[in-house]
């Protein structure tokens, strides 16, 4: 586990975006051989987003032979809706790149069978031979994906009822009116993630803070469910300064301390082609 930390949330974005397309790179993806990323929606993610869509448009970055998995969606809400999970990741992400429509594959929270949509999906992950790098985000609640707390650590893709702590921070999305907020969403489960090649969760924000806490300080626990990632073999954690104020001093130093040690492994091939 390593747990990189920024100074602020534009250089953690930033940060978190080369390493994906250093990922990507050296990969070496083609029409026998895509890249399959799992990738997160909410507020988090968005600078990431933004710096993918910058090197694709230098350049530097296709996602032609890409494949995304989407971690949610929710139950019940139009794909046209200005909120739902379909619209959020072509507005902010897909229709800027190269991606084919057909490789981008998002829950369907609208689909008749919603069992089978879950189970069809995890099926298509199986398909591309699992997911090279999932990238996350968390809730101040510490839960990944729509896994709640109480979510049970191998879960698999599935239909999950929203806390009320969940309703309400969404609350803002939907004009503040909690009747209009989805109470049900299709989500990957903490199993589907933790199978993935490699994980990376992005954290940021002094409300994330005692999330980041229980995820690294404490031990593995069900009501935490992020903290299950402490027991995958290559799990990075992406912060700024502000996530880290519930850590000992002495857990940051240290792993600042990684930083500098391993400066060659911890900084992107993307920022040397930049000369940085």
């Amino acid at each position: 586990m390593r747990l990189v930390i920024l100074d602020n949330y534009d250089l953690a974005s930033e940060w978190a975006a080369k390493y994906i397309c250093n990922c990507i790179v050296k990969f070496k993806p083609g029409k026998d051989r895509y890249f399959s990323l799992g990738l997160p929606t909410g507020s988090t993610p968005l600078g990431c987003y933004k710096k993918l869509i910058e090197y694709h448009k230098r350049g530097d970055l296709s996602f032609k032979y890409v494949k995304t998995f989407n971690m949610d969606e929710y139950v019940g809400l139009p794909r046209n809706h200005p909120e739902s999970y379909h619209s959020y990741m072509w507005n902010n992400f897909f229709k800027h790149v190269d991606i084919d429509p057909n490789n981008a594959h998002i829950l369907d929270g609208n689909a008749e069978d919603l069992q089978a949509e879950c189970d069809a999906f995890e099926e298509k992950i199986k398909e591309a031979g699992g997911i090279d790098l999932f990238v996350g985000g968390i809730g101040p609640d510490g839960h990944i994906a729509f896994n709640e707390p109480g979510s049970s650590l191998v879960s698999r893709t599935r239909l999950k009822t929203l806390a009320m702590d969940t309703i309400l921070a969404n609350a803002k999305y939907f004009d503040g009116d909690l009747s209009k907020v989805p109470t049900m969403a299709l989500t990957v489960g903490v199993g589907t993630v933790m199978d993935a090649r490699e994980v990376m969760i992005l954290i940021t924000g002094a409300h994330k803070a005692f999330a980041l806490y229980k995820a690294i300080e404490e031990g593995i626990n069900h009501m935490w469910t992020v903290s299950a990632f402490q027991q995958h073999p290559r799990t990075i954690f992406v912060c700024d300064e502000d996530a880290t104020l519930e850590l000992k001093v002495k857990t940051v130093k240290y792993f600042k301390g990684l930083m500098h040690v391993n400066n060659k492994l911890v900084e992107p091939l993307y920022s040397m082609k930049e000369g940085n």
